[in-house]
C-alpha cells in the first residue's frame, strides 16, 4: 500500500486498512487498491472530521462500486499501528462467511420507539431470508451513534428491545473533541442527528465484551440542578458543579480540563454495578456537560483508576482463551481512556495490545453494550480464528447484565 497506508488480511477473510493520509482521494484509492481479496460484502468506515464527508462518500463510491457502506467520523482510529489521529481506519467485509445488513435511523433527538422497532425487525427479516442452512451461525449488531443527538440511551433500549436477544456493541461518533458536530455515513447518504445500525450474522465464532479500569471512592455527589435534555449539570450537592467536583480532586475549577475528567470519572450504580459518567467538557458558566444522560437526584461517586494496561490485557487475553486464537476484535474506546493512558505514559503499551490482539475500530464519546450506554469503557466484537463455534457471549454473563437493565 502506498500513501503511508497499511493493511492485513485476516484469516477469517475480513481485511483492515488504515492511513493518516488526510487526501481523502489518495487515501480511498490506496487502501482500495491494498485489498487483495475479493468480492467484498461490506465496508466499516472510521474517519477524521476533518475529511470531507461528501467527497470521502464519493470516493469510497468510486472505489467500491456496489458495496454497501458505514461509517462514523471519530476522536482517533484504532489500529495495530497505534492509535490514528486522523485519516481512516477501513474493514471489509468478504461475502463469504459473513451475511450483513445496514439500516439507518434518522431524527433521533425525537426517536419513535416503535419506528425503530419496525427498522429493527425488516434487517432481521433481511437476514432471515438470506440465513444460511448452518445451524452455528451467529449473530451480532454494530451500533454507531451521532453524540450530539444527546438519544444514545434512547436509541440502545430500543434498538436492544427489537433485536430480541441478539447482541448488540457499538460507539457514539466523536469530532477530535471539538465538540462541533459528528458525521454518520450510511450508503452513499451524509447524515447528522442519526444512528447507523449493522446487522451480522457469520460463520465465524465471536463474542461481545467490555472492560473499564475505574473502580468508586467513597466521595458522593447528589445531582441537585440540572439541564437532563442538555446532559448538563449546574450543581453537585447544592454547589457550583465545577466547584465540587474541581474541590473532591484537588485542582482549581479554572484547571479543569478533559485530562481531569479522564483521571477522575464518575459514576452511578445500576443494578448493584457501577457504570461511569464522564464529564465532556466544562463550560464558562460554571456547569459540566456529561457524554451520558444525567438527572436531578442522581448519585454519582468518584471513582479511582486501576491499570489501565493490565485490565485490557486481562480481558483480550481472557476472549483470545475463549475463542481459540483472536483473528480481529473491532473495538470501540471511549477517547477519555486514551487521554488518561496518555497522560499515565502507558499508551505505548496499550498500541501493543492493539497489535498483539489485532484491534481495529475508534475512539468515540459513548460506548454501547447490550442495552446500556456506557462512558469511559471499551467495548467490542472479538471474532475468534478458528470455525468452530462457541457461544456468542456466556450466557451468565448476558443474564446478570439482563437482569441489571
Amino acid at each position: 500500500m502506498s500513501n503511508g497506508t497499511q493493511g492485513r488480511v485476516h484469516p477469517c477473510g475480513i481485511q483492515t486498512a488504515w492511513t493518516e493520509s488526510m487526501n481523502v482521494s489518495e487515501a480511498v484509492a490506496a487502501v482500495a487498491h491494498g485489498f487483495a481479496l475479493k468480492p467484498i460484502g461490506f465496508i466499516l468506515v472510521f474517519f477524521s472530521p476533518a475529511y470531507d464527508a461528501v467527497d470521502l462518500s464519493n470516493s469510497l463510491a468510486v472505489a467500491f462500486p456496489g458495496v454497501a457502506v458505514a461509517g462514523c467520523s471519530t476522536s482517533g482510529g484504532i489500529s495495530p499501528a497505534g492509535a490514528i489521529d486522523r485519516g481512516l481506519v477501513v474493514i471489509a467485509f468478504p461475502q463469504k462467511g459473513f451475511r450483513i445488513f445496514s439500516e439507518v435511523i434518522t431524527l433521533i433527538d425525537r426517536i419513535d420507539m416503535d419506528d425503530v422497532a419496525a427498522s429493527v425487525r425488516s434487517l432481521c427479516n433481511c437476514l432471515d431470508q438470506h440465513q444460511t442452512k448452518a445451524e452455528s451461525c451467529q449473530r451480532f449488531a454494530l451500533s454507531l451513534i451521532d453524540a450530539f443527538a444527546n438519544a444514545e440511551e434512547k436509541v440502545v433500549s430500543a434498538v436492544a428491545w427489537a433485536l430480541n436477544g441478539i447482541p448488540l456493541v457499538g460507539g457514539s461518533a466523536g469530532d477530535d473533541l471539538t465538540f462541533r458536530g459528528t458525521v454518520m455515513l450510511h450508503g452513499d447518504q451524509i447524515h447528522t442527528n442519526a444512528a447507523v445500525l449493522v446487522l451480522v450474522e457469520t460463520d465465524f465464532p465471536v463474542r461481545i465484551f467490555k472492560t473499564d479500569n475505574f473502580e468508586p471512592m467513597t466521595r458522593r455527589f447528589v445531582v441537585t440542578a440540572a439541564n437532563e435534555d442538555e446532559r448538563r449539570v449546574y450543581e453537585l450537592n447544592a454547589e457550583p458543579a465545577a466547584v465540587e467536583y474541581a474541590t473532591a480532586v484537588g485542582l482549581d475549577p479554572v484547571h479543569l480540563t478533559p485530562m481531569s475528567f479522564a483521571a477522575y470519572p464518575l459514576a452511578v450504580k445500576i443494578g448493584g454495578e457501577f457504570h461511569c459518567r464522564s464529564i465532556s467538557r466544562l463550560d464558562e458558566d460554571g456547569s459540566l456537560v456529561f457524554f451520558c444522560a444525567i438527572s436531578e437526584g442522581a448519585v454519582l461517586a468518584l471513582t479511582k483508576p486501576r491499570d489501565i494496561v493490565e485490565a485490557m490485557q486481562a480481558e483480550l487475553s481472557r476472549l483470545n482463551e475463549t475463542l481459540g486464537g483472536l483473528d480481529l476484535v473491532i473495538g470501540f474506546n471511549c477517547v477519555l481512556r486514551r487521554l488518561d493512558a496518555e497522560s499515565r505514559q502507558v499508551q505505548p503499551s496499550i498500541v501493543n495490545l492493539y497489535r498483539k490482539f489485532n484491534v481495529v475500530g475508534f475512539e468515540t464519546y459513548g460506548e454501547q453494550y447490550l442495552s446500556m450506554h456506557l462512558n469511559q469503557t471499551f467495548t467490542g466484537i472479538a471474532i475468534g480464528r478458528g470455525k468452530k463455534l462457541d457461544l456468542v457471549r456466556a450466557s451468565d454473563e448476558l443474564d446478570s447484565s439482563a437482569e441489571r437493565t
